[in-house]
């Protein structure tokens, strides 16, 4: 299995990931819209035996009410279904934020299962008096600080891509 950054030439095989791995092709469309007007973004790939099976992708949010501080949103992420539950998901994620905290991210939020991200260091955004501009339940608008401290006296509601309102 390697973890790789996604190539031009990815983007079928990336939709395909997706359009299996959900039920709509909402998130698949999310991709190609944040791939074309999103900037800076983080898209990896997970490849097996040169086919991929697996992706994520990370773009900027924006700390309304707060000062300037390079954050990602971690959406979507994906795995073909026969292959889900063997790590991939896990090894997408791990590079993922790695990735975004060596180019100087400060932090990561996802919108995602309250069971699943807290492993990867995810806590409820209300830690730091942090909300999300959707109305989702507390537990499940996770936020990572990726350097020590980043967040604190912060406080404000995370704005996503216009993308996602679409």
């Amino acid at each position: 299995m390697n973890i790789r950054d996604e190539r031009r030439e990815d983007a079928e095989s990336v939709r395909a990931v997706n359009l299996a791995a959900f039920e709509t092709a909402v998130e698949a469309d999310l991709v190609d819209v944040l791939r074309d007007q999103a900037a800076p973004i983080v898209s990896l790939v997970a490849e097996d035996a040169a086919t991929i099976v697996g992706h994520i992708l990370f773009s900027p949010v924006t700390l309304v009410n707060g000062p300037r501080l390079p954050m990602m949103g971690l959406a979507p992420m994906a795995v073909v279904p026969d292959r889900q539950r063997e790590g991939i998901g896990s090894r997408l994620v791990l590079e993922g934020l790695e990735r975004c905290r060596r180019s100087g991210v400060a932090a990561v939020v996802v919108v995602g299962h309250a069971a699943y991200y807290p492993r990867f260091g995810f806590v409820p955004g209300s830690r730091f008096g942090i909300g999300c501009e959707y109305d989702v339940p507390d537990d499940v608008f996770l936020i990572r600080e990726l350097h020590q401290d980043a967040l604190r006296g912060l406080s404000g509601t995370v704005r996503y891509h216009p993308a996602f309102a679409a």
